[in-house]
């Protein structure tokens, strides 16, 4: 099945809660058929967060290998804990170092997996790797899947676009999807 209709049929499985997804899907199919491409090659996830969004790295790090799936492990692991000072490398060169470090650990490649606002040290350069997941929130920009920070409902709206994520990815694995 195509990748995006096979995402629309989801969406709408799940009834009125998700249907916010609709209008965003447009934004988030691109860059999730990205990654999902790149997971299959064998490329690792390093998932960055603003501090107030810690919680959902963790959660998705937690979720994305729970024993019970049956399907392959996938190399997804959260910045601090790859590298924990991530968060105090201050300038270039020692940003430069850490991205070497991460050539050379991720020989297979590697993409980051973005959720926030802007405000972790490393977006500049995350936000320029083509290969980046990027969920934006507070602000819309073209190609980006973005929400508002202050909706009400933003916990459960990352937590859904997560599972519509995991779920993406099962069906890829088992090769229900074309990607």
């Amino acid at each position: 099945m195509d990748f995006n209709d096979w995402i629309l049929e989801s969406i709408r499985e799940e009834g009125s809660s998700f249907s916010w997804m609709e209008e965003h899907r447009f934004n988030w199919i691109p860059q999730v058929k990205n990654a999902i491409t790149h997971i299959l090659e064998g490329y690792s996830v390093i998932v960055v967060t603003d501090r107030e969004f810690k919680w959902f790295g963790d959660y998705i790090v937690d979720r994305v290998n729970q024993l019970q799936k049956s399907r392959p492990f996938i190399s997804v692991y959260n910045i601090d804990g790859v590298f924990p000072a991530s968060y105090n490398l201050n300038d270039s060169s020692q940003l430069d170092a850490l991205y070497d470090m991460f050539d050379i650990s991720f020989s297979n490649g590697y993409l980051f997996w973005y959720i926030g606002c802007g405000e972790h040290k490393h977006y500049e350069y995350i936000e320029q790797s083509q290969n980046s997941i990027i969920w934006r929130l507070n602000h819309e920009t073209e190609a980006l899947f973005s929400l508002n920070r202050s909706d009400k409902l933003i916990d459960i709206k990352l937590i859904q676009s997560f599972t519509l994520f995991d779920k993406a990815l099962d069906a890829s694995l088992i090769g229900e999807i074309d990607l």
